[in-house]
């Protein structure tokens, strides 16, 4: 059966893109990938203190919604949707790329993780996905695609990524439950695995540069990733030639994961 596809690929679809923090985001280059492919944007900001790096990048996108959001603060996401419900009625992306854990928690070992902070950590960068989902599900009335950002620590130790291998499986878990649960609903959901970025959350980790330079040595094509080449895969998985793609952990790493 052939697949009538328009050009742009995107043109005309409705895409919310949480996680811009400024133009290293992996959530900025997925929203410059669905708008280049024709889709109309909803992009977030955390707070007023990030919004002055975000401001600039919004320029260039032209979001038809341009709002903070927080998860962590009671009522934004909620207030989010209803923006989207009220502006578009309708939704056919979803990009969560948040993740957070309190720094001392983040940069010790498993073993000296706190209950607070790795309750903290599930929640922001797991259990928000959860409840975007569902306030998202309602309105993908055609179906559409839910993407989350993991990575490969979640499948393999990786040193020094600590709490956050933990709380990135939970991640991963959660899209293959959400894909069964939204497949009646043609609703697809992904988990996608770069290979290590140099984005703000990832300089928080430990000897992150050693990260950088094993991730070269190791993929098959000697290249890092970079955020369009993330932002192009979620493109082409939103779209309909993957229709009959869902659940999947999607690695963008240049191969480095098959290798011993």
């Amino acid at each position: 059966m052939s697949v009538n596809i328009p050009r742009p690929v995107l043109q005309g679809k409705k895409a919310l893109v949480v996680g811009i923090a400024n133009d290293h985001s992996i959530a900025y280059g997925c929203a410059r990938a669905f708008r280049e492919l024709g889709a109309d944007l909803a992009v977030t900001y955390l707070n007023e203190k990030a919004k002055p790096f975000v401001d600039p990048l919004a320029k260039t996108l032209e979001p038809a919604i341009y709002m903070p959001l927080d998860v962590a603060q009671p009522a934004e996401l909620e207030r989010l949707f209803d923006q989207i419900k009220e502006n578009w009625g309708t939704l056919d992306i979803l990009v969560h790329s948040i993740a957070f854990a309190p720094k001392s928690d983040l940069q010790g070992g498993l073993l000296d993780c706190s209950a607070e902070g790795f309750g903290i950590a599930m929640d922001i960068s797991c259990h928000s996905f959860i409840r975007m989902a569902r306030l998202a599900a309602p309105l993908m009335r055609e179906g559409g695609a839910m993407f989350a950002m993991s990575y490969h620590g979640a499948q393999k130790v990786v040193p020094n990524y600590n709490v956050m291998g933990p709380v990135k499986a939970a991640l991963e878990a959660i899209c293959r439950y959400l894909a069964y649960e939204l497949g009646p609903r043609k609703i697809r959901v992904h988990a996608i695995s770069p290979g290590p970025l140099k984005t703000r959350a990832a300089s928080g980790l430990k000897d992150f540069d050693r990260m950088l330079n094993d991730a070269v040595e190791r993929a098959p094509v000697g290249e890092l990733v970079d955020i369009m080449d993330v932002g192009f895969t979620c493109a082409f998985m939103a779209t309909p030639y993957s229709r009959r793609l869902t659940g999947q952990t999607l690695y963008v790493d240049g191969g480095a994961s098959i290798m011993a």
